[in-house]
């Protein structure tokens, strides 16, 4: 039996409803709509059978499958919810408050049991970031971070604490998804010229003197991300800090590390510098995608040796989206860029389709794997709000706009477990739709007046860098380590000088120094007849010129910018295309 396409939930001012998925796109009967503005919240059970909503009075549960309600609590001023992952407990917070008579505080973090609709425990969690606490997938194990110390209850008895993680200063944990053994992640911020660090634990071994699984400090993090891949195997930690002391960036700095649970752990070597925008895993947990770098950004899949595998060359994208069963990656350029989006085949390295979401706040791929849901909502946007359902291969299946005097806040899949959907072929033929297409409006540049009437020439203001396969080839040698490559350019830059210094000798020959790679009609003055072409080539040799003489800086001993490197690096597409350009002629 099929499963049921996934619903599609929607939050706004017109209330809290919700939407069947494709091919239908009908508001569903599952849910009778709450009309009103109240709803601040609303959430899923991770197997998508339970949905708990407030409604500005009373946190009420139903049940999805059967659409009876299975309680409802007066919770007014709860403003978060989530069910642990096996539907057993939800988890309520609201703003902290304190009173005359309780200085401490009243607590603010409800757990209930989800069967009997009873209050297993109370908490103070004063601050809404983390407020949540995790649980292991089968429930066995719960964490929460209080006070320099990650607690631990098991089997969702709250009343005891069954462990405590102490270190002293603990920001964040992170615990590992999958079954036992279980392992958590912590990271400890740097102070007093001390570097911050993030250690791996596999729990309860967390008091011996070489308890951690992993360590890795720096100095540079004012704030990390970790990430964990699906295995269970490796985190991938985003260690950010505030301000760029070299003032090259507005973002601050950023360094990817990756850590493994046997204890290895490196800096993922990012050839293009600039901000991190994001990093994903894929569901197989044996590579990821990061998108980093100044605009236009680079993105690259690397594998567990932090190699390169793939890279997708430049364009304007600052966020990446495996599909739930990681074989489609979606690049894409949203917030303060045009919503272009590169829909990518990762197994075959092509691309399928390149649609446009303009003005999109939200992204998501539905649990099928097939269709993806982009929408723009209120307060990042409070205008052209609305969603719309696309297929991968680009065609728009649905959409709704909201109308001008109304906003959308949310909207999201119903989730479905991993497994439910089966994974499908690729398939690179667009799907038919009955939405009419939008042709993207392409904003010209400014021109000044004294240009207007003049032809238009094409002047880029970054070089574009196409996709590239960075698997070693079958028959090649093993890739270049760093020394090896620098050693490499070392003497290849010395044999440039020697050649240089033959020619600087000898009066017979051309006084232009030219590499032994370089074709003999690149120092001829050649004319095509269009102004356009001999631009070009006198701009090429321009490049050219340029890179001949940072080789000579370096067979000096001059130690290269790395913006100076990756010159050199590009001189062989430059040659080749002068060539191609001069073939013209």
């Amino acid at each position: 039996m099929a499963p049921s396409t996934p619903l599609l939930t929607v939050r706004g001012s017109e209330g809290l409803y919700m939407v069947n998925g494709p091919p239908h796109f009908t508001e569903s009967t599952v849910f009778p709509r709450e009309s009103g503005k109240n709803c601040k919240a609303y959430t899923f059970s991770k197997d998508g059978t339970l949905f708990a909503w407030g409604n500005g009075e009373k946190i009420n549960v139903i049940s999805v499958t059967n659409k009876g309600l299975l309680h409802s609590f007066d919770l007014p001023k709860a403003v978060c919810l989530e069910f642990s992952p096996k539907n057993t407990v939800l988890a309520t917070w609201q703003p902290y408050t304190t009173s005359k008579d309780d200085a401490a505080g009243i607590p603010n973090l409800q757990l209930y049991d989800v069967k009997t609709g009873t209050c297993l425990k109370s908490f103070i969690q004063k601050k809404m970031q983390n407020w949540c606490p995790s649980w292991s997938e089968d429930e066995t194990l719960c964490a929460r971070n209080v006070n320099n110390e990650v607690h631990f209850f098991e089997n969702n008895n709250f009343n005891t604490i069954a462990n405590k993680l102490h270190l002293k200063k603990i920001n964040d944990f992170v615990l590992s998804p999958g079954p036992q053994p279980y392992k958590v992640a912590v990271y400890v911020p740097g102070s007093k010229g001390a570097p911050s660090f993030v250690r791996l634990y596999q729990y309860p071994n967390f008091d011996e003197p070489h308890a951690a699984l992993a360590n890795k400090s720096f100095f540079k993090a004012d704030k990390v991300t970790m990430l964990w891949n699906k295995k269970a195997t490796a985190v991938l930690v985003i260690a950010s800090t505030d301000v760029d002391k070299t003032g090259a960036s507005y973002y601050g700095e950023q360094t990817l590390h990756y850590i493994a649970t046997n204890g290895e752990s490196a800096v993922v070597q990012l050839p293009k510098n600039g901000p991190i925008y994001d990093v994903v895993w894929n569901s197989s947990s044996t590579e990821f995608c990061a998108v980093y770098g100044f605009m236009p950004a680079k993105a690259t899949v690397f594998n567990l040796k932090c190699d390169p595998v793939f890279d997708f060359g430049t364009g304007p994208r600052n966020a990446a989206y495996y599909s739930p069963h990681g074989h489609i990656l979606v690049l894409a350029g949203f917030g303060n860029l045009r919503g272009q989006m590169e829909v990518w085949d990762v197994k075959k390295y092509k691309l399928i389709s390149k649609p446009v979401a303009s003005d999109s706040t939200y992204f998501a791929w539905c649990p099928d794997g097939e269709h993806i849901l982009t929408a723009t909502c209120a307060p990042r946007l409070r205008v052209n709000n609305g969603y719309k359902i696309w297929h991968y291969t680009g065609s728009v299946l649905h959409k709704y706009d909201v109308p001008s005097n109304a906003e959308l806040w949310q909207v999201s899949w119903q989730p479905f477990l991993d497994g439910i959907f089966p994974e499908k072929a690729i398939t690179y033929q667009v799907v038919p739709s009955d939405v009419p297409s939008e042709e993207p409006k392409v904003a010209t540049a400014y021109r000044p007046p004294a240009l207007r009437n003049k032809p238009v020439t094409n002047s880029k203001l970054h070089e574009e860098e196409p996709p590239q396969n960075m698997k070693p080839q079958p028959g090649n040698d093993k890739p270049l380590s760093k020394t090896a490559l620098k050693n490499q350019r070392k003497h290849e830059a010395k044999k440039a000088a020697k050649q240089e210094a033959r020619i600087d000798k000898s009066p017979d020959m051309a006084p232009v120094p030219t590499p032994q790679s370089t074709p003999r009609n690149t120092i001829s003055q050649s004319t095509s007849g269009d102004p356009e072409t001999d631009k070009k080539i006198k701009n090429l040799k321009k490049k050219l010129k340029a890179i001949e003489q940072l080789k000579e800086q370096a067979a000096a001993g001059k130690q290269l910018e790395k913006n100076q490197l990756e010159k050199i690096q590009k001189e062989k597409a430059l040659l080749q295309e002068l060539e191609d350009l001069e073939l013209g002629i």
